[in-house]
Protein backbone atom coordinates (compact mmCIF):
# COMPACT_ATOMS: atom_id res chain seq x y z
CA UNK A 1 0.00 0.00 0.00
CA UNK A 2 1.45 3.36 -1.32
CA UNK A 3 1.59 6.02 1.56
CA UNK A 4 -0.94 8.15 -0.27
CA UNK A 5 -2.92 5.50 -0.19
CA UNK A 6 -2.51 4.94 3.53
CA UNK A 7 -2.94 8.73 4.26
CA UNK A 8 -6.46 8.64 2.25
CA UNK A 9 -8.28 5.28 3.71
CA UNK A 10 -6.76 7.86 7.57
CA UNK A 11 -8.88 10.78 6.24
CA UNK A 12 -11.10 8.65 5.30
CA UNK A 13 -11.91 6.59 8.49
CA UNK A 14 -10.50 9.27 11.49
CA UNK A 15 -13.74 11.42 10.83
CA UNK A 16 -15.75 8.38 11.49
CA UNK A 17 -13.97 7.53 14.52
CA UNK A 18 -13.55 10.95 16.06
CA UNK A 19 -17.30 11.27 15.87
CA UNK A 20 -17.97 8.12 17.33
CA UNK A 21 -15.75 8.95 20.32
CA UNK A 22 -17.50 12.07 20.77
CA UNK A 23 -20.86 11.15 20.56
CA UNK A 24 -21.17 7.49 22.28
CA UNK A 25 -21.90 8.07 25.84
CA UNK A 26 -19.51 6.70 28.51
CA UNK A 27 -21.68 3.80 30.39
CA UNK A 28 -21.79 5.02 33.90
CA UNK A 29 -24.27 3.49 36.36
CA UNK A 30 -26.34 5.89 37.93
CA UNK A 31 -26.54 6.02 42.27
CA UNK A 32 -30.08 4.81 43.68
CA UNK A 33 -32.04 7.34 45.23
CA UNK A 34 -32.45 7.21 48.52
CA UNK A 35 -35.98 6.56 50.06
CA UNK A 36 -35.67 7.87 53.55
CA UNK A 37 -34.77 10.94 55.29
CA UNK A 38 -32.80 9.41 58.23
CA UNK A 39 -30.41 8.60 54.78
CA UNK A 40 -30.42 12.09 53.07
CA UNK A 41 -26.80 13.10 54.72
CA UNK A 42 -25.23 10.10 52.99
CA UNK A 43 -26.32 12.03 49.70
CA UNK A 44 -26.40 15.93 50.58
CA UNK A 45 -25.24 18.55 53.30
CA UNK A 46 -25.78 21.88 54.44
CA UNK A 47 -25.39 24.67 52.16
CA UNK A 48 -26.50 22.38 48.51
CA UNK A 49 -28.92 23.96 46.44
CA UNK A 50 -31.67 21.19 45.75
CA UNK A 51 -34.98 21.50 43.55
CA UNK A 52 -38.11 19.76 46.26
CA UNK A 53 -40.89 18.26 44.43
CA UNK A 54 -43.72 18.30 47.22
CA UNK A 55 -46.40 15.94 46.97
CA UNK A 56 -48.37 17.93 45.12
CA UNK A 57 -45.85 18.64 42.62
CA UNK A 58 -44.95 22.29 42.99
CA UNK A 59 -41.13 22.67 42.83
CA UNK A 60 -39.32 24.64 45.12
CA UNK A 61 -35.57 25.91 44.57
CA UNK A 62 -33.32 26.58 47.70
CA UNK A 63 -30.10 25.99 49.58
CA UNK A 64 -30.44 23.75 52.62
CA UNK A 65 -29.57 25.01 56.06
CA UNK A 66 -30.74 22.12 57.76
CA UNK A 67 -31.22 18.03 57.57
CA UNK A 68 -33.23 16.13 60.07
CA UNK A 69 -34.72 12.68 60.26
CA UNK A 70 -38.27 14.08 59.56
CA UNK A 71 -37.68 17.41 57.98
CA UNK A 72 -35.70 19.67 56.01
CA UNK A 73 -35.20 23.22 56.34
CA UNK A 74 -34.56 25.04 52.96
CA UNK A 75 -33.69 28.74 52.57
CA UNK A 76 -35.87 29.60 49.78
CA UNK A 77 -35.45 33.22 48.50
CA UNK A 78 -34.96 34.31 51.29
CA UNK A 79 -37.70 32.92 53.03
CA UNK A 80 -36.77 29.68 55.45
CA UNK A 81 -39.16 26.38 54.89
CA UNK A 82 -39.43 23.86 56.88
CA UNK A 83 -40.54 20.86 54.50
CA UNK A 84 -41.73 17.69 56.54
CA UNK A 85 -40.89 14.10 55.29
CA UNK A 86 -44.49 13.36 54.79
CA UNK A 87 -44.81 16.32 52.10
CA UNK A 88 -42.07 15.29 49.70
CA UNK A 89 -42.29 13.72 46.99
CA UNK A 90 -39.04 14.44 45.34
CA UNK A 91 -35.22 16.17 45.91
CA UNK A 92 -32.79 16.79 43.32
CA UNK A 93 -29.28 18.44 43.26
CA UNK A 94 -26.72 19.83 41.31
CA UNK A 95 -24.02 17.29 40.72
CA UNK A 96 -20.53 18.45 40.24
CA UNK A 97 -19.22 17.50 36.88
CA UNK A 98 -15.46 16.51 36.59
CA UNK A 99 -13.40 18.84 33.81
CA UNK A 100 -11.48 15.69 33.42
CA UNK A 101 -14.31 14.17 31.04
CA UNK A 102 -14.38 16.92 28.58
CA UNK A 103 -10.18 17.27 28.53
CA UNK A 104 -10.17 13.37 27.36
CA UNK A 105 -12.90 13.93 24.81
CA UNK A 106 -11.32 17.49 23.67
CA UNK A 107 -7.96 16.02 23.85
CA UNK A 108 -8.83 13.14 21.59
CA UNK A 109 -10.89 14.72 19.25
CA UNK A 110 -8.61 17.49 18.70
CA UNK A 111 -5.72 15.00 17.94
CA UNK A 112 -7.71 13.25 15.30
CA UNK A 113 -8.27 16.36 13.51
CA UNK A 114 -5.42 18.13 13.93
CA UNK A 115 -3.95 14.93 12.47
CA UNK A 116 -5.98 14.99 9.58
CA UNK A 117 -5.30 18.83 8.88
CA UNK A 118 -1.63 17.82 8.63
CA UNK A 119 -2.35 15.15 6.34
CA UNK A 120 -4.15 16.78 4.24
CA UNK A 121 -1.52 19.69 4.22
CA UNK A 122 1.57 17.85 4.08
CA UNK A 123 0.82 15.84 1.44
CA UNK A 124 3.39 12.61 2.49
CA UNK A 125 6.02 14.62 4.08
CA UNK A 126 7.68 12.98 6.58
CA UNK A 127 7.20 14.16 10.59
CA UNK A 128 4.65 16.48 9.37
CA UNK A 129 1.23 14.83 11.18
CA UNK A 130 2.48 14.46 14.71
CA UNK A 131 2.92 18.22 15.13
CA UNK A 132 -0.81 18.90 13.79
CA UNK A 133 -2.05 16.18 15.94
CA UNK A 134 -0.25 17.59 19.48
CA UNK A 135 -1.44 20.91 18.43
CA UNK A 136 -4.86 20.14 17.91
CA UNK A 137 -4.95 17.67 20.66
CA UNK A 138 -3.71 20.57 23.03
CA UNK A 139 -6.66 22.84 21.91
CA UNK A 140 -8.83 20.11 21.86
CA UNK A 141 -8.31 19.71 25.81
CA UNK A 142 -9.14 23.27 26.43
CA UNK A 143 -12.42 23.40 24.49
CA UNK A 144 -13.64 20.26 25.77
CA UNK A 145 -12.58 22.29 29.54
CA UNK A 146 -14.04 25.28 28.20
CA UNK A 147 -17.22 23.23 27.25
CA UNK A 148 -17.45 21.26 30.85
CA UNK A 149 -17.04 24.22 32.88
CA UNK A 150 -19.82 26.23 31.39
CA UNK A 151 -22.74 23.58 31.27
CA UNK A 152 -22.29 23.02 34.99
CA UNK A 153 -23.25 19.44 36.63
CA UNK A 154 -26.49 17.76 36.04
CA UNK A 155 -29.46 17.49 38.37
CA UNK A 156 -29.80 13.94 39.82
CA UNK A 157 -32.16 12.45 41.93
CA UNK A 158 -30.82 12.26 45.76
CA UNK A 159 -34.77 11.44 47.16
CA UNK A 160 -37.71 9.76 46.41
CA UNK A 161 -40.58 9.26 48.76
CA UNK A 162 -41.47 5.68 49.31
CA UNK A 163 -43.97 4.42 46.99
CA UNK A 164 -43.15 7.43 44.76
CA UNK A 165 -43.76 6.15 40.91
CA UNK A 166 -40.26 7.25 39.04
CA UNK A 167 -41.69 7.91 35.72
CA UNK A 168 -44.76 7.33 33.74
CA UNK A 169 -44.81 4.01 32.25
CA UNK A 170 -46.73 3.11 28.62
CA UNK A 171 -47.45 -0.22 27.79
CA UNK A 172 -48.66 -1.93 24.42
CA UNK A 173 -50.16 -5.65 23.83
CA UNK A 174 -52.07 -7.68 21.47
CA UNK A 175 -55.35 -7.84 22.27
CA UNK A 176 -56.61 -11.23 20.19
CA UNK A 177 -59.59 -13.04 20.46
CA UNK A 178 -61.88 -15.09 18.33
CA UNK A 179 -64.08 -12.08 18.31
CA UNK A 180 -62.02 -9.12 18.44
CA UNK A 181 -58.77 -8.26 17.48
CA UNK A 182 -56.88 -5.38 18.59
CA UNK A 183 -54.20 -3.09 21.24
CA UNK A 184 -54.70 -3.04 24.99
CA UNK A 185 -53.16 0.64 25.78
CA UNK A 186 -52.14 1.46 29.35
CA UNK A 187 -50.61 4.54 31.35
CA UNK A 188 -49.55 5.25 34.28
CA UNK A 189 -47.52 7.82 36.36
Amino acid sequence: MSTSSAARQFVTWAPLAAVLIVLLPVVATAQEPVTSFDQLNTRLKVGDTVWVTDAQGREIKGRIRGLSATSLLLDAGGSPQDLQAARVGTIRVQQSDSLKNGALIGLAAGAVAGALVMVAVCEGEAGCAPGGALLGAGAGAGIGVGIDAARGGKKVLAYRAPGASGSARLSLAPLITPHTKGVALSYSF
